[in-house]
């Protein structure tokens, strides 16, 4: 057990090694967060995967455009209505897309589904051992681990030829539903006393039917459900290489690293709240909002509300209005676009429509009150991302929270594992190593008897 004391007195020294003078960071020109002054990402890399447009450079000028999301070319929103209008599942033809460059015949589209779903099992004692053995009251965490233990299991866990990236990716992408399910079914045995429920993997199922069978049952969810839950995966599958767990796998995966290890190192990355956590955020202000706004159809009352959150008045004082803005998004996010469309439909269909109602008026509203309470006259433009309407969906389809941030690393693994085989195999490959300035100063080693 660590001393209190000691503990108060060490931090103070930690705390005073890390001041750095704000100045600094523009004396040296240092481009924070790796974005450019001008809000922009630093330019680090190349690649053939995916691509996140959000404004456009005009005579050396940010211009805002409307959000587009492309996989591998392909603008997502062709790929979406592509596949519901002939009402089916999207998310492997999606996986297919990202990994091979193309889309599937039908023929293909069938053969990858079969081999995909003939990986869905753990290995034998694998979910006793690593799962249900071992405590865990984060499904993300358990994951982690989970995926390490994996690398226990493989002959082959350190080679990095093409073929064998190829199986470890398969394979990844397949057992990820089911980690995650048993996962949440151990904590909510352990934590909550609930009944234990282990059910196998269908091979029958899609992958969003397949996930909800597992952590609710066969005739405990309806088709909208499964549509919109494969959904949710084809819209978080990709977002480019700047994002930053997929950045993460890429930095790990450039050290020739197994894809264990680096699939661990995105994992943690997309379990921070600023990154993969954002939903749950939303969901969370949202029902602070149903609480003490009495008029949900009233703009006033609404608009007066989301300005007591900006002034740090309301909810939980950090004066964020959760799933609104961008990095990258200006006047819209696709994947927000798309989810909504949905959304709406499904709504009605649980009873839930003023509910959603009161997100859109919110979407509507949140850009001129944060204008309105920066005072900017320009009006900066900003829209809601995909976390604003996505916890809202989750809840409705009745996944529990503690899968929000899983299932978006259950879409994200296949974005994951397309940029970890193109890290590792193109021409010019280097390990990632960006500078740091030391600003500390410097000093004389003192003998400890003269301290």
């Amino acid at each position: 057990m660590i001393d209190e004391k000691f503990l108060a007195n060490f931090k103070e020294s930690v705390i005073q090694s890390c001041v750095i003078d704000n100045d600094l960071y523009e004396t040296y020109d240092v481009k924070r967060g790796l974005r450019n002054n001008d809000r922009t990402g630093v330019l680090v890399g190349l690649t053939n995967i995916g691509d996140v447009v959000g404004y456009e450079k005009v005579d050396g000028k940010v211009v805002a455009v409307p959000g587009r999301l492309f996989y591998r070319g392909i603008d997502l929103e062709e790929i979406v209505h592509g596949f519901q209008k002939e009402n089916r599942h999207g998310f492997d033809e999606t996986v297919f897309l990202l990994l091979s460059g193309r889309l599937p015949n039908e023929g293909e589209l069938k053969d990858f589904s079969e081999n995909l779903a003939s990986l869905r099992e753990l290995p034998d004692d694998f979910t006793k051992d690593m799962i249900l053995s071992q405590k865990g009251r984060d499904v993300l965490n358990m994951l982690a681990r989970s995926v390490l233990g994996l690398y226990t299991l493989d002959e082959k866990a350190d080679d990095i030829s093409l073929d064998n990236m190829v199986k470890q990716s398969l394979s990844l992408i397949a057992k990820f539903p089911s980690i995650i399910a048993y996962s949440y079914q151990a904590l909510r045995h352990l934590y909550y006393r609930k009944t234990l429920s282990i059910r196998h993997p269908q091979r029958d199922l899609s992958t969003a039917e397949n996930f909800l069978y597992l952590i609710k049952g066969g005739d405990s969810y309806s088709k909208l459900a499964a549509d919109l839950v494969d959904l949710a995966l084809v819209i978080h599958a990709e977002h480019g290489g700047g994002n930053n767990s997929t950045f993460t796998m890429r930095v790990t995966s450039s050290t020739e690293t197994d894809i264990y290890s680096a699939t661990t190192s995105a994992i943690g990355s997309l379990k921070g709240p600023l990154h993969g956590g954002a939903n749950y955020k939303v969901l969370s202000m949202m029902e602070d909002i149903k609480k003490n706004v009495n008029d949900w159809q009233s703009e006033k009352e609404v608009g007066e509300y989301l300005m007591k959150i900006l002034r740090k008045e309301a909810y939980d004082r950090t004066g964020k209005i959760y799933g609104v803005g961008h990095a990258i998004y200006t006047i819209s996010d696709p994947r927000a676009v798309l989810l909504k469309e949905k959304a709406r439909e499904f709504a009605a269909e649980v009873g839930r429509s003023e509910e959603f109602e009161l997100y859109a008026m919110i979407e509507r509203l949140a850009p001129d009150v944060f204008n309105k309470f920066k005072g900017d006259k320009n009006g900066k433009v900003i829209c809601v991302n995909v976390d604003f309407y996505s916890g809202f969906v989750y809840s409705c389809i009745g996944i529990p929270k503690e899968l929000f941030t899983p299932l978006f690393a259950m879409a994200r693994i296949s974005g994951w594992c397309a940029h970890r085989i193109e890290e590792l195999t193109y021409a010019g490959k280097r390990i990632i190593r960006p500078a740091f300035k030391n600003v500390y100063g410097r000093r004389d080693y003192v003998p400890l008897e003269q301290r």
